[in-house]
Order: structure tokens, then C-alpha cells, then sequence
């Protein structure tokens, strides 16, 4: 491999890079005019066609360091892509990455005359099969539902040029390597193919000596430089007061983002929100694909203030102006503490990461934070009225009302479509991205909302997935109750 010299950082456009005038001006209509330290890094060379591997984490942007060589070699190339046979294919390990992944290459893939289509598990294969029967340019699937789709005879990778693996990392960690090196091997050799990572280990290296030629090696930023834009604090907590500090932190100005270990936990954890009035959200695999993108758009949108998730939110999901990532269940080992903190001080803002400690979890936490390269400030607490809170989410707590999440067991109002949203009590005083949350009536996930934007994307074809948004024939309910009572969220149980 040839690790090339990190150029020094003086690129001010993309034009310099070497991206083609009517992708640039797609970036500039979405406000995008400065690449990043990752995008500037790797795009000459990949806009050259060289296999290659980059590292940079989470949030620094590696989506359009892919998608914009994508978009730009194929247009030069011309063509059409024949049914069942795509051009180029991105692989990546969970539905919310595909998906976002899509949202952010359609807009080059239009400027350029390009069709992308996703695949992924969780929803019906038919519209899948039916977009690579009319032929698509640009696959953009999860591992497994792609295999599935090749072996039925819906799908073949021999015409593919251009192979893109993102967070490979994730993908290793998730045992998805045998899937990803049969998929690979069905693509011909010869064409480009480019591995981006947030770190570079064993099992990258793997993938690296097998299927990509000579390429070059781009380390755009040191594999712990998240820790550089956050305040790390733990908050030594008794378990009676974690779901009071939970609250205090969630019900602060600016969106929350609380971690979980375990399914179970995450979906309890949010019904207790709820209860309490703190307005949230639950993301993990037991959650039906349409559950999980109607819960993303009400967090995007603002309807929900708090998102509480498993593991499966800690790669590769982009929500703007995260205040305040929490760990309310330390994670298992330092790669998940630093993916998961990477949802916050995302594109060089900066952000605030919380770990929640009792006394049996005082020595994994230490070992924790150490391995991660994290020296954080640690405050016992008694109470919530220790003025450490207000310091890590300044502001005014508010709690307008809870909602019922797409997991719930039980709807808040009779619906013909997606489960209502618990109501808003009162006017939303959190306005992040500036939008306005839930007002007066109710502002649930799937349910129609007075006075607020509608969700599934936030202007810059970053997010918004694969769809959900507001409606359904939900019945709008006011009032400020939501969640049910639940057994603690870190009882531990998987």
C-alpha cells in the first residue's frame, strides 16, 4: 500500500479538487462550499480512478469523499447501466447509512443523469427487484439483502466499476466480513475500488490485501481526534438517580442523544421519557423498518427531542446540532465509546459527551475512558440539583409532553396508519436546527403536526432516509401524557 503525504490544508473549493463544475454547484446550492480535511485528502486521487483507503471518522464527512467520485466517473464515462446489472456498487451495514447515503448522492446522481436505488432487509424486495430490472447506475445496499437478491437471480455485480465499502470497520464488528468478501469477489477486478473507515485494524487489512490493487492510503485525522472537539465529564450516579439526571439532561434546550446497551433498555428507557413529559424517540433492531425511519424523521424534524438508541445509531447517522450525547449504559469497549460519542461536535461544532457511572462500574469505566484516549472530569452526584447539570445542557428545562413511540405496545389514539403522537403540553421552548418542536397538538412520529416543518430531510441531502414523514392517517391527540411504565432501561436484560 502507499500511503500517500497528507496534503497540507489549503484547498478552499472543490473545483481545486478536481470536481467537475455541476457537482460542484450541487454542493454549493446545499451550502456545502469547503471540503473537509477527509474530502480533500482523498478526492484527487479517487476522481484518478486509484483504489483507495481512507480513514477518517465519524461525522468528518467521508460520504461525499466517495460520492462525488462515484457520481463523476461514472457521468464521464457515459452510458447506461442494463438491466439487473449495476455500475457501481456502496456497501454499508445498516439501513439508516444506506439510506442516508442514497439522500445525499441523488442530488450528484441527478445533476449527472445517473439512477441510484437502495436495498436493504426489513421492507419488501419487490420495489428492489423491479428498480434493478429497469437498471440502476448506482446500488447502495446492506450485505446481506444484496446476497439474497443475486442468488434469486435479481441481481449481478459483473458489470460493476466502481465498488465503495463504507464504515468497514462497522461491518467487521457486526460480522458482516464473509458476506462483504463474497459480494467483492463477484466484482470484476480491474475496477476501482475504495475502502472508507473510521479505524484501520486486522480485519480491515483483511479486505485490503485482498481486493484492492496499489492503492493509496489517506489518514485524514488521528482515529481518536473526536475526543478534540467534545467535554468528556462522567457523573458518578447512584441507580436510583440515573432516570432523574436522564431527564434533567434531556429535558435541557437542543437535541439529546442517550445511548443503551441492550434492546430492551433503550425501548424502556424511552417510555419513561415519555412519561416524565421529556418528548423522545427509541432507535434499535427490534424496531420494523418503517418504525425505525418514522422515529429518525421525528427526531430530525424536532418532534422528538431525545433519541435513545443501541449500538445501531452509533455509526454513520447524521443529525445536525447534537447538544449532548449521554452513555447511560457504558459501552462495552472504547470503539462504540467513540463512535458513539461521534454524534455530537460533528463538522468541527462542538458537543458535550456524558457518562453515567455507579459505584459497580467505576473500574470498566476508568479502563474504558483510558483505552478511548478520554481523560473526562468526574462529579459525584447527590441530586439533581448539582449545578454540574446546567453546565453540561445550559438552559431552561422544559418538559411540553411526551409521545408514543413507533414501539409502543399500546397507541395513544386510534390510527388507520402509523400510532399517533402523545401531545405537546404547551408551547416547545427547543428549537434546534431552527424548527420549531411540538406545539399545543400532539407532535408524534407519524402523526399530522400543527405549525411544524415536515420531516424527512433537513435541506442538504444529508438526511432525511428513505422516506416516513408526517401523516399516515394518523388522528392528531392532545394532552401530555405518552409512555407506559417500564422496567429500569439498564437492568441488563438482552
Amino acid at each position: 500500500m502507499a500511503r500517500a503525504p497528507e496534503r497540507p490544508l489549503v484547498t478552499t473549493n472543490f473545483a481545486e479538487l478536481g470536481v467537475p463544475t455541476n457537482l460542484d454547484q450541487v454542493l454549493a446550492a446545499h451550502g456545502i462550499t469547503v471540503p473537509t480535511p477527509i474530502q480533500a485528502a482523498t478526492l484527487p486521487d479517487s476522481l484518478a480512478g486509484k483504489d483507495l483507503l481512507g480513514r477518517g471518522r465519524t461525522g468528518s464527512g467521508k460520504t461525499y469523499a466517495f460520492a462525488l467520485p462515484v457520481a463523476a466517473r461514472l457521468a464521464a464515462k457515459g452510458g447506461r447501466a442494463a438491466p439487473r446489472k449495476p455500475r457501481a456498487l456502496i456497501l454499508a451495514p445498516t439501513r439508516e447509512l444506506v439510506s442516508q447515503i442514497d439522500a445525499a448522492l441523488r442530488p450528484l446522481a441527478d445533476a449527472t443523469g445517473l439512477r441510484t436505488h437502495t436495498v436493504f432487509g426489513g421492507v419488501g424486495q419487490g420495489p428492489q427487484v423491479a428498480a434493478l430490472k429497469r437498471g440502476v447506475d448506482v446500488l447502495i445496499a446492506c450485505p446481506g439483502r444484496l446476497e439474497d437478491l443475486i442468488n434469486q437471480g435479481h441481481c449481478d455485480l459483473g458489470a460493476i466499476e466502481i465498488t465503495v465499502l463504507d464504515e468497514a470497520d462497522h461491518m467487521a464488528d457486526l460480522g458482516f466480513l464473509p458476506a462483504v468478501r463474497r459480494l467483492l469477489g463477484q466484482t470484476p477486478r480491474g475496477g476501482q475500488r475504495m475502502l472508507f473507515s473510521a479505524t484501520l485494524d486486522n480485519a480491515i487489512d483483511v479486505l485490503v490485501k485482498r481486493f484492492l490493487e496499489h492503492p493509496v492510503v489517506h489518514e485524514a485525522d488521528s482515529a481518536q481526534s473526536p475526543v478534540s472537539q467534545m467535554d468528556h465529564h462522567v457523573l458518578h450516579v447512584s441507580r436510583e438517580l440515573r432516570m432523574a439526571v436522564l431527564v434533567d439532561l434531556a429535558s435541557a434546550p437542543g437535541r439529546t442523544v442517550i445511548f443503551t446497551r441492550t434492546k430492551h433498555g433503550a425501548k424502556a428507557l424511552a417510555r419513561q421519557l415519555n412519561k416524565t413529559g421529556v418528548p423522545a424517540v427509541d432507535l434499535h433492531g427490534n424496531l420494523s423498518q418503517g418504525a425505525r425511519t418514522r422515529n429518525l424523521d421525528a427526531f430530525h424534524s424536532g418532534a422528538a427531542t431525545t433519541l435513545v438508541a443501541t449500538d445501531i445509531a452509533a455509526r454513520g447517522i447524521h443529525v445536525d446540532d447534537v447538544a449532548v450525547v449521554v452513555h447511560a449504559d457504558p459501552p462495552a469497549e472504547h470503539k462504540a465509546y467513540l463512535h458513539r460519542s461521534g454524534r455530537t461536535a460533528r463538522a468541527g461544532a462542538a458537543g458535550t459527551v456524558v457518562t453515567l457511572m455507579t459505584d459497580d462500574q467505576v473500574r470498566d469505566v476508568r479502563a474504558l475512558t483510558r483505552a478511548a484516549g478520554v481523560k473526562p472530569t468526574t462529579t459525584k452526584l447527590a441530586d439533581v440539583k448539582h449545578p454540574v447539570l446546567k453546565e453540561l445542557a445550559p438552559g431552561e428545562r422544559t418538559l411540553p409532553g411526551g409521545l408514543m413511540t413507533a414501539s409502543s405496545t399500546q397507541p395513544a389514539g386510534r390510527s388507520q396508519g402509523n400510532r399517533g403522537g402523545g401531545g405537546g403540553g404547551g408551547n416547545r421552548s427547543r428549537k434546534p436546527s431552527g424548527q420549531r418542536g411540538g406545539s399545543g397538538a400532539g407532535a408524534g412520529a407519524g402523526a399530522k403536526r400543527s405549525g411544524a416543518p415536515k420531516s424527512g430531510g433537513n435541506g442538504s441531502g444529508r438526511s432525511g432516509g428513505s422516506g416516513g414523514g408526517n401523516g399516515g392517517g394518523s388522528r392528531r391527540r392532545t394532552g401530555s401524557g405518552g409512555g407506559h411504565s417500564a422496567s429500569s432501561f439498564s437492568s441488563g436484560r438482552r
